[in-house]
């Protein structure tokens, strides 16, 4: 059943002791009579790009929020490392509560505004669907009841800034309403998450007092499949590899050298196609060495509500990859994808030749069992013995073109590292609590989702535990034009930090 929110009959204030838990009832309330409010402010954030590449648009978004902290009564630190600024917010610690660190993302992914069906990826636009179409509908339809199935579309919205408002909203309903967190805060945002945050671990190891904690709340990550409210225990790391597949030194007409000059694109499809076989699992040598699931987690994957059917038709498959039996245990496991391929020009732009070289991006994503620098060095070593020669520039000299036949440039990073926390920790009790007052059983919990988050710093220097709070619908497309969050979503989001951070741990 759909819900919508009348704004107008929320009008009764309630009122509290400073020190009072909420109940589901006083949180639903409170939330929703914030709702719009909190969308308005919502808007504003949105409004400001966020590459983490543009030294600009970084310092226009720590200095909107720091304002926002500065406002709800927080004083605020600019931390930097090599130029890049972080900023962290705190306020009075009482030493009879615990203490927790919040970690935002408010960086993005580039955009292709020519791809978006809107004026401008950064201008919030509202949506309803009509005949499984997205239509823009004025923003004023907000004020006359808001339908919870609405989506507001635009880069952040769910990857991460609509997480981090939802966590904002809540801070300022407590402070409307004179209530004080059960817990101590302190925030650490991060401007380059969508460049595995390169900064972030000396800062963490420059500030160890000042980040200590008794636990790690993340704001940050996609929902289950089923939607469900989601607490996530882990996470997998990153690494990727550029290869670069070289043919003559230059493009060449295919009339011309045709059956005569070899075209990288073939020897690209060779390399490709061995790294995988017919059921998804990759053939390098080792690359799932060390994963070992006990009867205990399957039994944490066999709670989460999901099929492998629906998944695939919501996907558009006929299949999966065999990796694991579901969805939960695939996840588990370390990946190599494709994530692009280049040579020469299609569509219009196509032309009759041999290309020079292909390009071929790789992300492998890792678990604690399967560090990112030995995955790199496998596929390393599995190019070599599939015959490539692996320059040690970016562009072959001409005794190697001259002495071997398949040459490759091969360019590595090491990103996020993997995270995993206990699930039955006390501060995994105590956020199981918080989402039980508010959604009572309607909520899962992940042992390890398929996304990177850069939490391996916080948890090696700190040594404490790390979960994240997943708010934004799975049909999102994050990293994608059109990105969006479902205000159910952005509503429930509300409502998880508030059930949370007015519980006593």
């Amino acid at each position: 059943m759909k819900k919508t929110i009348l704004l107008g009959i929320l009008t009764s204030t309630i009122f509290f002791q400073a020190f009072a838990q909420l109940e589901k009832e006083q949180i639903q309330k409170l939330a929703e009579e914030e709702l719009l409010h909190s969308l308005e402010r919502f808007s504003e954030l949105l409004k400001i790009p966020n590459n983490g590449r543009i030294p600009e648009q970084i310092q226009a978004n720590l200095e909107w929020t720091k304002a926002y902290f500065e406002e709800l009564g927080y004083t605020t630190q600019t931390l930097s490392a090599n130029g890049v600024p972080h900023l962290f917010a705190s306020r009075e610690q009482n030493p009879n509560k615990k203490t927790i660190l919040v970690y935002m993302q408010l960086d993005g992914q580039p955009v292709d505004s020519t791809a978006w069906l809107q004026e401008s990826p950064y201008l919030l636009v509202l949506k309803h669907e009509v005949d499984q179409q997205w239509e823009e509908i004025p923003w004023q339809s907000l004020y006359h009841g808001i339908d919870v199935d609405w989506k507001l579309f635009a880069r952040s919205a769910s990857d991460s800034k609509g997480p981090a408002m939802a966590f904002f909203t809540a801070l300022e309903i407590l402070k409307k309403e004179g209530i004080k967190p059960a817990v101590n805060l302190k925030f650490i945002l991060d401007f380059q998450e969508e460049l595995s945050s390169p900064q972030l671990a000396g800062i963490v190891q420059k500030n160890k007092g000042l980040f200590a904690a008794d636990g790690i709340l993340i704001m940050d990550g996609t929902r289950h499949v089923s939607n469900l409210p989601n607490l996530a225990f882990g996470a997998r790391g990153i690494a990727t590899v550029t290869l670069k597949i070289f043919g003559a030194d230059r493009d060449l007409h295919s009339g011309q050298y045709g059956n005569f000059a070899p075209n990288p694109v073939f020897a690209a499809s060779r390399l490709i196609s061995s790294l995988k076989d017919s059921s998804g699992k990759v053939l390098i040598p080792g690359f799932y060495e060390g994963v070992e699931l006990t009867e205990k987690d399957f039994e944490a994957m066999a709670q989460v509500p999901e099929s492998n059917e629906e998944i695939l038709a919501d996907l558009g498959l006929a299949e999966s990859d065999q990796v694991g039996k579901s969805y939960q245990e695939a996840m588990q496991y370390p990946s190599l994808n494709i994530r692009g391929i280049r040579a020469a020009w299609v569509g219009e732009e196509v032309r009759t030749i041999i290309p020079s070289e292909v390009i071929v991006e790789i992300d492998m994503r890792t678990v604690q069992e399967t560090p990112g620098e030995r995955q790199v060095g496998l596929l390393r070593k599995y190019i070599e013995n599939q015959g490539f020669y692996i320059i040690s520039g970016d562009e072959p000299s001409k005794e190697e073109r001259s002495t071997y036949s398949e040459l490759v440039s091969f360019s590595s990073r090491v990103g996020s590292q993997p995270f995993r926390a206990a699930m039955d920790s006390d501060f995994g009790k105590w956020l199981e609590k918080g989402m039980q007052k508010v959604f009572g059983d309607k909520y899962i919990k992940t042992r390890q989702t398929g996304g990177s988050q850069p939490m391996a710093p916080f948890i090696n220097i700190l040594g404490v535990p790390a979960v994240s709070v997943r708010i934004p619908n799975p049909d999102n497309s994050i990293h994608a034009p059109n990105e969006n969050i479902r205000i159910g979503n952005y509503l429930e989001g509300i409502e998880t930090v508030l059930g949370i951070i007015t519980e006593d741990f």
